[in-house]
């Protein structure tokens, strides 16, 4: 990797953006491990040998897909208004979410995934039902579905404790709602067998993968959302700005030769699962040590079970 001076850490040398390289030490380049590799463990003498430099390339991108995946604990946050159809695009490097919440007040409200289907696909009938097609044969769909208007609407039923429960309003057997306060009644007793999962008055939503979506219930007002997320790392197809955190790069280096070795005709069985298996203790090591266990944390929690519930 090359070294940068102090001038060019804290101020990029005078150009662009001074942060440009704020934290950058911790980084490895995809750019340096592939060189590293070529130079270091390819080789006539090499269990890896002869090989292209673009499948290096291949498998060390692959390699930093993984490690995204669960490894790394570096989530991404984007925070934007919900439109008026109560939807959220996803980013253009979404892979999957950690938290989605709610922006209010300057407090950040978690949000539940939606058990229930609050979005999907509608086509146009006749007055017979039967599907009205275009002239290229394609049928026709309206704007949106009539799952999709009660939800923009805010008229289709909710199994959650919100204004559009169905038990809302009814006050003797399940309850009833007060400034958007629940209540139930003593007499009756608690409502036994409540789920959980849906005894949340917050809003709700539920990711459309296909159209690149989430979409949230009516109560969410086209309010703010925070959506806590991970990529790839690919960073848009930019080799450049790839990059792998410095506990990993040993992992990295035997993931290429291990997937090279597992790929190649004419090897020995014995040698390939002994790859794997380095590359198995090197990512268990990796974790262990970004995981960040302190002992002030420990003794924090440790000490936190001694207190008395009065």
């Amino acid at each position: 990797m090359t070294y940068i001076s102090q001038y060019q850490y804290y101020e990029n040398g005078g150009l662009g953006s001074e942060g440009e390289n704020w934290g950058s030490y911790q980084y490895t380049s995809l750019y340096d491990i592939v060189n590293n590799f070529m130079l270091m463990y390819s080789g006539n003498h090499s269990l890896v040998n002869n090989e292209e430099r673009f499948k290096v390339l291949f498998h060390a991108k692959r390699g930093v897909q993984e490690l995204n995946y669960d490894a790394f604990k570096e989530i991404k946050v984007l925070q934007l208004d919900v439109t008026d159809q109560y939807r959220f695009v996803l980013p253009a490097d979404y892979v999957n979410w950690v938290r989605i919440s709610m922006y209010q007040n300057g407090i950040l409200y978690p949000l539940t995934e939606n058990i229930q289907v609050n979005y999907g696909q509608a086509y146009l009938q006749d007055n017979n039902d039967r599907i009205l097609f275009d002239e290229t044969g394609n049928a026709l769909s309206p704007e949106f579905s009539p799952i999709d208007l009660d939800r923009i609407l805010g008229t289709k039923k909710s199994i959650y404790l919100n204004s559009n429960s169905s038990f809302n309003g009814s006050a003797i057997e399940f309850g009833h709602t007060n400034n958007g306060d629940w209540y139930f009644d003593y007499i009756v007793g608690g409502r036994f067998g409540l789920n959980t999962e849906t005894a949340n008055i917050n809003p709700t939503f539920n990711i459309d993968k296909e159209t690149g979506v989430i979409n949230f219930s009516s109560n969410i007002g086209g309010g703010s959302v925070v959506l806590e997320y991970v990529s790839d790392g690919m960073e848009g197809g930019d080799d450049s700005k790839v990059h792998v955190n410095k506990m990993f790069e040993d992992y990295i280096y035997a993931y290429i030769e291990s997937s090279i070795l597992h790929s190649k005709l004419n090897v020995q069985e014995y040698v390939v699962r002994r790859a794997q298996k380095r590359k198995s203790a090197l990512l268990r090591n990796a974790k262990i040590r970004i995981s960040n266990i302190h002992p002030g944390r420990l003794l924090m929690n440790l000490r936190g079970q001694d207190k008395w519930i009065k």
